[in-house]
């Protein structure tokens, strides 16, 4: 008691579900100040001045047992989280509390307010990399921006999960960096399985899984996002470490700020959004970003609303990507994992002046094959493919071997199919697609692809089957 007598106590005034109005007789705390219910644990965040006594807060937590009198306690700074490397292997919520049921976090561990100012134009690196991640469709036709943020687009049973996976593996083993996962309204058993499945490909200990759960209120998912950055910008700028940020899903962060929009009573923009909504994104997004030090990359899953791609959050969604990666059923209903579909995929950083004329060449070759093949599929499927040309008949056969090369046996999925995991460098990609293309397999199986690393696989794939032919 004698500790919040010396702090700027108040009492609530009003409560509306998770909107809070605060009287603080003799000072106001600043905007996003963190206050907390004297011997409860809600706590809210202050959103806005309402007069020279009033503040209105939005609650992080449920707001279940408090009343009108309750006394309150500004604790004099903004939501902070713990930073450092106390923080890797372990699962935290908004507070930066650890939920993984393991021991606390140790006393002495840094701590960081969640709003960070956006890195300066001058710290920021200005020349365009991108990020290997030795998957091969990515990296040849959809390769990802280094400070970059790539959206990947994909229902429930794709692989969405498995990719996201795979690529915090490869980027601890690639790139000796960490991984950040960061889920925004998360379902609790989508977390419990992803957290399982992380823990089985061995990369926990270098993955910070920081989550604002679908059950939580709307500020509690709001600010997640921010409190992972944070976390992100540590490694980066302290650590000078590679950063892979993964959110899922970033439309949830926009419903939150909906959410919170309508509950402070605020008049909705078009469609019912929130009329801050090109701002609020903003600053999320614009904090994702390379400078010299290091650099934070960001793969965020979209959800399209009825698949409707001019809806106002995803048109400003688009505006901050640099790449999209498209995951396909149909691909995946066929057994052709990773399931991205190389037609829809596409980056801003596949030009010839960033990635080089033979990669660029090579991309929009592969890319003009499966086209014309795809509309070829029509004639297939009523005449057969032996009314086609000799020319599209070739055509036919590059693409689906291509295809079948585009797949690739993960390192996280090992347990399951029994194939060794592979990671491919890029100009093991490019080397493959141009024999493939050149006609160097003409007469092979489109079989000996599958699943394979290298074009050398498949030499060796052909090799045995003569010797066993024989």
């Amino acid at each position: 008691m004698n500790t919040s007598m010396s702090r700027n106590v108040g009492t609530v005034k009003a409560l509306r579900s998770s909107v809070v109005d605060l009287h603080f007789p003799d000072k106001l705390p600043p905007l996003h100040n963190q206050v907390i219910v004297e011997d409860t644990d809600v706590v809210i965040e202050v959103q806005s001045h309402e007069d020279s006594e009033h503040v209105r807060g939005i609650a992080l937590t449920p707001t279940r047992g408090i009343g009108r009198g309750d006394r309150v306690i500004d604790l004099g700074h903004p939501l902070q989280v713990p930073v450092g490397r106390d923080v890797q292997g372990r699962i935290l919520n908004i507070f930066g509390s650890p939920i993984d049921n393991r021991p606390p976090l140790p006393v002495e561990h840094w701590q960081r307010s969640i709003h960070q100012a956006t890195t300066g134009l001058v710290q920021q690196a200005t020349q365009s990399e991108i990020l290997l991640t030795g998957i091969k469709t990515i990296d040849l036709l959809a390769p990802l921006e280094r400070g970059g943020k790539a959206g990947l687009f994909g229902g429930a049973g794709v692989g969405k999960t498995m990719l996201i996976t795979e690529m915090i593996n490869n980027m601890i083993t690639k790139h000796h960096g960490v991984s950040i996962f960061c889920g925004i309204g998360e379902r609790s058993r989508e977390a419990e399985e992803l957290y399982r499945d992380i823990c089985d490909a061995g990369v926990l200990d270098n993955t910070v899984m920081i989550f604002g759960q679908m059950n939580e209120p709307p500020g509690a998912r709001f600010r997640v996002g921010h409190a992972a950055l944070t976390i992100a910008e540590y490694f980066r700028d302290v650590e000078q470490r590679d950063v892979l940020l993964m959110i899922d899903n970033i439309f949830r962060f926009v419903q939150a700020g909906a959410e919170i929009s309508g509950l402070l009573g605020r008049l909705p923009s078009r469609l019912g959004y929130q009329p801050t909504l090109s701002t609020e994104l903003a600053e999320l997004q614009e904090r994702i970003t390379s400078t010299n030090r290091g650099a934070i990359t960001s793969v965020q899953a979209v959800y399209v609303p009825a698949d409707d791609f001019t809806d106002p959050a995803v048109v400003h969604t688009f505006a901050h990507l640099s790449a999209s990666i498209v995951l396909s059923r149909n691909r995946a209903s066929q057994g052709l994992y990773p399931a991205i579909d190389p037609l829809h995929s596409e980056s801003r950083m596949l030009t010839a002046e960033v990635v080089g004329t033979r990669h660029y060449q090579t991309a929009r070759r592969v890319r003009e094959t499966l086209a014309h093949y795809e509309e070829l599929k029509d004639v297939i499927a009523m005449l057969g493919i032996d009314e086609l040309s000799r020319g599209d008949q070739q055509v036919v056969k590059r693409a689906r071997q291509l295809e079948r090369f585009l797949t690739q046996p993960f390192f996280v999925t090992e347990r399951y199919s029994g194939i060794p995991g592979q990671s491919v460098d890029l100009e093991d990609a490019l080397t493959g697609c141009e024999c493939i293309l050149d006609n160097e397999f003409a007469d092979a199986p489109e079989q000996a692809f599958y699943m394979v690393g290298d074009i050398d696989m498949v030499r060796k794939r052909l090799k045995q089957g003569e010797r066993t032919s024989r």
